[in-house]
Protein backbone atom coordinates (compact mmCIF):
# COMPACT_ATOMS: atom_id res chain seq x y z
CA UNK A 1 0.00 0.00 0.00
CA UNK A 2 1.42 3.43 -0.91
CA UNK A 3 0.76 4.86 2.54
CA UNK A 4 3.01 2.25 4.14
CA UNK A 5 5.92 3.22 1.90
CA UNK A 6 5.43 6.89 2.72
CA UNK A 7 5.32 6.11 6.44
CA UNK A 8 8.48 3.99 6.29
CA UNK A 9 10.29 6.70 4.31
CA UNK A 10 9.26 9.30 6.89
CA UNK A 11 10.56 7.11 9.70
CA UNK A 12 13.96 6.77 8.03
CA UNK A 13 14.06 10.54 7.43
CA UNK A 14 13.46 11.05 11.16
CA UNK A 15 16.17 8.53 12.06
CA UNK A 16 18.59 10.29 9.72
CA UNK A 17 17.81 13.64 11.30
CA UNK A 18 18.36 12.20 14.77
CA UNK A 19 21.72 10.73 13.70
CA UNK A 20 22.74 14.10 12.21
CA UNK A 21 21.90 15.86 15.49
CA UNK A 22 23.86 13.24 17.43
CA UNK A 23 26.83 13.68 15.11
CA UNK A 24 26.75 17.43 15.65
CA UNK A 25 26.63 16.96 19.42
CA UNK A 26 29.55 14.52 19.38
CA UNK A 27 31.51 16.89 17.17
CA UNK A 28 30.85 19.70 19.63
CA UNK A 29 32.17 17.45 22.40
CA UNK A 30 35.27 16.80 20.27
CA UNK A 31 34.43 13.07 20.08
CA UNK A 32 35.23 12.75 16.41
CA UNK A 33 35.04 8.97 16.29
CA UNK A 34 31.45 8.93 17.55
CA UNK A 35 30.64 11.91 15.32
CA UNK A 36 31.92 10.00 12.29
CA UNK A 37 29.93 6.91 13.25
CA UNK A 38 26.73 8.93 13.73
CA UNK A 39 27.30 10.73 10.43
CA UNK A 40 27.77 7.40 8.67
CA UNK A 41 24.53 6.12 10.22
CA UNK A 42 22.77 9.30 9.07
CA UNK A 43 23.93 8.74 5.49
CA UNK A 44 22.67 5.14 5.58
CA UNK A 45 19.27 6.22 6.90
CA UNK A 46 19.06 9.03 4.34
CA UNK A 47 19.79 6.62 1.49
CA UNK A 48 17.13 4.18 2.73
CA UNK A 49 14.64 7.04 3.13
CA UNK A 50 15.32 8.15 -0.44
CA UNK A 51 14.86 4.61 -1.74
CA UNK A 52 11.57 4.22 0.12
CA UNK A 53 10.36 7.64 -1.00
CA UNK A 54 11.00 6.68 -4.62
CA UNK A 55 9.11 3.41 -4.08
CA UNK A 56 6.23 5.29 -2.48
CA UNK A 57 6.15 7.71 -5.39
CA UNK A 58 5.99 4.86 -7.91
CA UNK A 59 3.20 3.16 -5.95
CA UNK A 60 1.26 6.42 -5.72
CA UNK A 61 1.52 6.95 -9.46
CA UNK A 62 0.44 3.37 -10.12
CA UNK A 63 -2.54 3.78 -7.78
CA UNK A 64 -3.50 6.98 -9.61
CA UNK A 65 -3.28 5.14 -12.93
CA UNK A 66 -0.21 6.98 -14.27
CA UNK A 67 2.59 5.33 -16.19
CA UNK A 68 6.17 5.39 -14.88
Amino acid sequence: MPNDSHQRAAEFHEQAAHAHRAAAAYHGQKDHKKAYEASHEAVEHSAKAYQLAQEAHRKSEAAAGKKE
